[in-house]
């Protein structure tokens, strides 16, 4: 089993790397090419896929095991189609509810707050899947919501500028050159996702996790949806739609009762952004009474969701997922060898060893 399931998959990153190593290598058809590495954990995963999946380099099954997190997946019926069997598991939760943990006991996190914005938005990296946050930036100002949110936005990443990144999709380009200019700069890198801060949820009323899937119909949560559940706070999540339903199915509950949350369900990226920065100009513009009295409408709601994410059930609900799933997989796997590759591995280590 190949084991992928924290980053999204792509397909098109898959086809990247092997053609790149295969201009490296020449071939990659056998799996003594692994040989060649000192050390497994540095093969890319689509080459070491491509090494152990199907044709005549799998030394027992016909197929592979595919360990992924994501599901209404097109990449997931991509690698399907090549020869793998899919294991859909939410890992993330597994992962956030360890590296939350301190959230559960914290005496920080407490429901008497000190108001001083009302979003807490984490916006740390714009590139690869994440160039809808450019855009996000841009409405955000647009609606003149910068002095209600705590955000952060970098001039640069992945060792480009923002006003060179080259769009995948072309809706998503802003108008506005000036967006670095109303924002500081972020001072954590990657790591900070296995953490969180108290006084920023102490700080603000609603946290806006931008996901890193966003432009897709892939449902693809990671523990930047999960940190504000472990922390016992109201969220807008901006991802792909139906990820408000897919929480629901693990137990937890959002605030349609409190605020409009049909932006989950519109499908165009853009008018889905809008949907949201609206929402938000919609909750900035309540007076200080008002938002008072939102926070403690949802606080029932966000002490549900901590208890839940935190709970015995909720980690059973995750693991016996897995659990079945896999079992169906494997099942399938067994049921559909032929033995081909394994018989004919047989022979071939009969006439190498033979040979010695």
């Amino acid at each position: 089993m190949v084991c992928h399931d924290q980053e999204s998959l792509s397909c098109e990153e898959w086809n990247r790397q092997v053609q790149e190593y295969r201009f490296k290598l020449g071939h990659i058809d056998s799996i003594t090419t692994l040989d060649r590495y000192s050390e497994l954990s540095s093969v890319p995963f689509p080459v070491l896929h491509e090494l152990v999946a199907g044709s005549a380099t799998n030394p027992y099954y016909d197929h592979i095991l595919l360990l992924h997190s994501e599901l209404n997946s097109l990449d997931v019926k991509w690698f399907e189609d090549r020869g793998s069997v899919a294991v859909y598991w939410w890992s993330h939760a597994v992962i956030a509810r360890d590296w939350f943990r301190y959230a559960e006991i914290d005496p920080l996190l407490t429901n008497s707050k000190s108001i001083q914005k009302t979003f807490l938005i984490y916006n740390r990296a714009w590139s690869g899947l994440r160039e809808y946050r450019i855009k996000f930036t841009e409405l955000v100002l647009n609606c003149n919501l910068q002095d209600h949110c705590q955000l952060t936005f970098n001039t640069n990443d992945s060792g480009q500028h923002w006003l060179q990144h080259k769009f995948t999709n072309s809706a998503f380009e802003p108008t506005r050159t000036d967006l670095d200019q109303f924002f500081q700069l972020s001072e954590f890198g990657s790591t900070a996702s296995a953490d969180y801060a108290s006084i920023d949820y102490n700080q603000t009323l609603i946290e806006v996790v931008l996901e890193t899937v966003f432009d897709d119909n892939k449902l693809h949560l990671t523990e930047k949806s999960l940190r504000p559940l472990a922390c016992g706070h109201p969220f807008i999540l901006v991802s792909t739609p139906g990820s408000l339903k897919y929480l629901k199915q693990y137990g937890f509950r959002t605030f349609s009762d409190y605020f409009d949350e049909s932006y989950d369900s519109i499908q165009d990226p853009v008018q889905r952004l809008e949907a949201v920065v609206n929402l938000m100009k919609s909750i900035a513009e309540l007076s200080t009474d008002q938002q008072q009295k939102l926070q403690d409408q949802l606080a029932g709601v966000c002490q549900f969701n901590k208890e839940r994410f935190f709970s015995k059930e909720f980690f059973d609900q995750v693991v016996n997922e897995f659990k079945t799933n896999f079992s169906q997989a494997f099942e399938f796997v067994v049921r559909a060898d032929s033995h081909f590759y394994y018989n004919r591995n047989q022979r071939l280590q009969k006439l190498f060893f033979n040979r010695g």
